[in-house]
């Protein structure tokens, strides 16, 4: 079972109402067991063995996602699949038990073996190879996502070319924020318009690569302009470079560099990412301290191993802002940027970094 997470502080305290729905955030999506090698110095070679100098293990595939907001102090309802075997039971209960993440709408099947990803880390990348059949519905479910999802104040949809979900739609009506993500067009014909539920959308979050290619341009803030005329808030990721958005009904723009990192492996970094991103929207920030903040915590994350348990709590968060604080030749305006977390931040910290994905799924009771 993961190390069980330190209560969290509430950033959304301020903006809470009576009448507001009890799940922030609503998602559903396929649970991985991931496996990840790290220390890789280069890519596996053809019949040859490779030998990695460190490996973890966690939930991986949505939970990475349901993982980060719930770290960040978000009530989070994962709709999912979970096999019985040893897998599926470590990553229900990691994420029941250890994260406190809703599962009450996700369901067990009997006989069906969880999805694996093995992935490598090196040279700054990394490589995944994915096993895993479709899971078939028990006799009682029809949808594997709830066609009546639970009111949240905000879902996440991960949009695919001529996927159409019934549930981002209901959802929407209801008042549910919808942020989307997107993956790879595998069709390669790149059409917005195969993306029917991003009408519905409050907020669209491609990376660079996916934003030039839906609008086709050359430039990732030229991108993002165009994909704000489609959607109400555009955010583009830009790796090394930090992020980009633009408000379409404000007119208004954020540019945040990124935080420069010892990578140990970036298995979910885009998730965090997202994760972030959404707690500063629900939680009322400006625009640029969102992006900040989202591009922060996908920062401490790619320094640990795994997509769901390198995520950082709070306790993560102070701890960097007192070690950044601490360096004597400090850029004051980079500390300025952050300077939105002073009254954010728990006065204690726990020792940074915290390993959290360890190599093996779990030991034996003694005693």
């Amino acid at each position: 079972m993961a190390v069980p997470a330190e209560p969290a502080l509430d950033p959304l305290k301020e903006t809470r109402r009576p009448d507001d729905p009890p799940c922030d955030v609503y998602l559903t999506g396929t649970v991985f067991l991931d496996i990840i090698f790290t220390g890789l110095d280069s890519a596996p070679v053809r019949g040859t063995e490779s030998w990695a100098r460190g490996m973890g293990s966690s939930p991986g595939g949505v939970a990475n996602m349901a993982t980060a907001l719930a770290r960040l102090g978000l009530h989070t309802s994962l709709a999912a699949a979970f096999g019985d075997d040893h897998y599926g039971e470590y990553c229900w209960d990691a994420l029941e038990q250890g994260e406190g993440i809703d599962l009450s709408k996700s369901h067990r099947v009997p006989g069906w073996h969880s999805p694996v990803t093995v992935s490598m880390a090196y040279e700054g990348e990394r490589t995944m190879v994915s096993h895993g059949h479709e899971a078939p519905l028990p006799e009682d479910v029809t949808d594997p996502a709830p066609g009546c999802p639970p009111r949240a104040r905000a879902a996440v949809a991960s949009l695919g070319p001529g996927r159409r979900e019934e549930w981002v739609a209901h959802a929407a009506r209801r008042g549910t924020r919808v942020f989307a993500d997107v993956g790879w067009d595998d069709t390669e014909r790149w059409d917005l318009a195969a993306l029917p539920d991003l009408d519905h959308c409050e907020a669209f979050l491609p990376n660079a690569e996916e934003a030039m290619r839906y609008t086709r341009t050359d430039c990732p803030r030229a991108a993002a302009r165009a994909l704000a005329e489609k959607v109400p808030l555009a955010v583009v990721t830009l790796g090394a470079e930090g992020a980009y958005a633009v408000d379409g009904a404000t007119g208004e723009t954020a540019s945040v560099p990124a935080i420069a990192v010892q990578a140990l492996d970036p298995t979910g970094a885009g998730d965090v990412f997202v994760a972030g991103f959404i707690t500063g929207t629900l939680a009322d920030w400006p625009l640029a301290d969102r992006l900040a903040f989202a591009g922060l915590t996908a920062a401490l994350s790619v320094q640990e191993f795994g997509g769901s348990l390198s995520a950082p709590g709070w306790a993560e968060v102070a701890a960097w802002w007192q070690q950044v604080n601490a360096y004597e030749e400090q850029d004051p305006g980079a500390l300025r940027r952050y300077a939105f977390l002073e009254e954010l931040l728990p006065s204690t910290s726990r020792a940074w970094p915290l390993r959290r994905a360890v190599p093996t799924i779990g030991f034996g009771r003694s005693g």
